[in-house]
């Protein structure tokens, strides 16, 4: 992997003004181009409040229009949270998950906010569990290792996927996939049961297929989880006699019965968050890292922070502005330059991302904004990098795309 010729760039682009964390760039900068006929055929496409760089195998810069403007990156955020997770909890990681018994039978369940904990998950789980309990009183929840009530900037409170809510203790993303067949509403995941405190919701949305989220109070979160779990661990012959209560483990009297590694490696876990382009999984992943660098409980201001060191520290950044992990807060603020930085870090995980032909990409879209990001494969060998943030209203990327596809082999 060749570094960007930074020395390189700041010849090209001569004084460039110095901005601060949270600074707003008004410099224009455009770059004398390595690439002189890529550069031309690209400069028509960019406004000024876009950006556009693209760098060789070698390093070298191509074009590199507005490369300092801080502009919304929307989703191509991910890609800094996916690698900021690497660094602090390391590819290897499995979250994981504990059950403890208790004396009158109840069992406790503590959540550390693994992403993927999914149906088949807890299928497994309950089979596992049948094997050293035949019954259960009640089902204690625990969702403290992160805070609650937990407010992701930019989060809005619809029934869309994209705006699901994040806790340390949540099952099939937050998300009830559905469908309505003769007249009875059913699951349109043949793993997944239609609970019970899902169907008011689905009957809210006004919706007769599709996938809704489940709001964020911290109860229905959990109880959600809390049904999933009685419904797998009576198909596993348990029987479950008490009820869905929220509480918290207690060290001097609750015995750890298992803790359950999941089967997902954070590669793993990354892999979905940028192919799905996933905000809950982004914030999991950023508040797992609050809590791995400043202790439990995790909450949005230690993930901030903890993503916000990496950046600085690490990568040596010091412009823009982050709010959170997804991308969704239109406050993040992000250079293409620093972007481009970000993407050398990342290329060794570049099978990770989403492919189309040469590409490996990441994509991002708010209202008014389109970003892309990511590497072209060259037919000498290696990747060209490129970065492209639109953030003037009604255009995409496709154009520019198509250019730097063309005159990038």
């Amino acid at each position: 992997m060749a570094a960007v010729d930074w020395r390189g760039l700041r010849v090209f682009c001569g004084m460039v003004c110095l901005l601060g964390w949270a600074g707003n760039g008004n410099a224009e900068v455009v770059s004398v181009p390595g690439n002189q006929k890529l550069h031309q055929h690209l400069t028509p496409l960019v406004g000024a409040r876009d950006a556009v760089m693209v760098a060789a195998p070698d390093g070298r810069i191509l074009s590199a229009i507005h490369p300092d403007h801080l502009l919304l990156p929307a989703s191509t955020l991910k890609v800094l949270t996916a690698l900021a997770a690497l660094h602090y909890l390391g590819e290897e990681h499995c979250f994981v998950t504990d059950f403890y018994t208790r004396p009158q039978g109840d069992l406790v369940i503590r959540g550390y906010g693994d992403p993927l904990l999914v149906s088949e998950q807890v299928d497994f789980i309950a089979r596992r569990l049948s094997g050293q309990v035949q019954q259960i009183g009640d089902l204690v929840l625990d969702d403290s290792y992160f805070s609650h009530p937990l407010a992701i900037p930019g989060r809005s409170p619809t029934m869309q996927p994209y705006d699901a809510p994040n806790g340390a203790l949540c099952v099939n993303f937050n998300t009830v996939s559905f469908k309505r067949d003769k007249g009875r509403w059913m699951s349109a995941e043949p793993q997944t049961p239609l609970l019970p405190s899902a169907i008011s919701k689905i009957e809210a949305s006004g919706l007769t297929v599709g996938r809704i989220t489940l709001a964020a109070e911290r109860g229905e979160i959990l109880q959600y989880a809390g049904e999933l779990m009685v419904h797998f661990l009576t198909q596993a012959g348990v029987a479950t006699r008490g009820k869905i209560t929220f509480g918290r483990v207690d060290p001097q009297k609750d015995t750890l019965l298992w803790r359950h590694y999941s089967d997902k490696r954070l590669t793993d876990v990354i892999a979905e968050l940028l192919i799905y382009s996933n905000n809950f999984i982004a914030n999991q992943l950023l508040l797992a890292m609050g809590a791995h660098v400043f202790e439990p409980p995790a909450d949005v201001d230690k993930g901030v922070r903890a993503l916000r060191s990496y950046y600085e520290t690490v990568l040596g950044l010091k412009t823009g502005f982050l709010a959170e992990g997804s991308g969704i807060s239109r406050n993040n603020r992000i250079s293409a330059q620093n972007m481009m930085v970000v993407l050398e870090r990342f290329e060794p995980h570049h099978p990770l991302m989403r492919r189309q032909g040469r590409q490996y990409y990441k994509t991002g879209t708010l209202n008014g904004i389109s970003t892309r990001a990511g590497y072209l494969d060259a037919s000498g060998g290696g990747f060209y990098r490129f970065v492209v943030m639109l953030n003037t209203p009604g255009k995409t990327t496709d154009r520019i795309m198509s250019v730097i596809e063309r005159e990038c082999k």
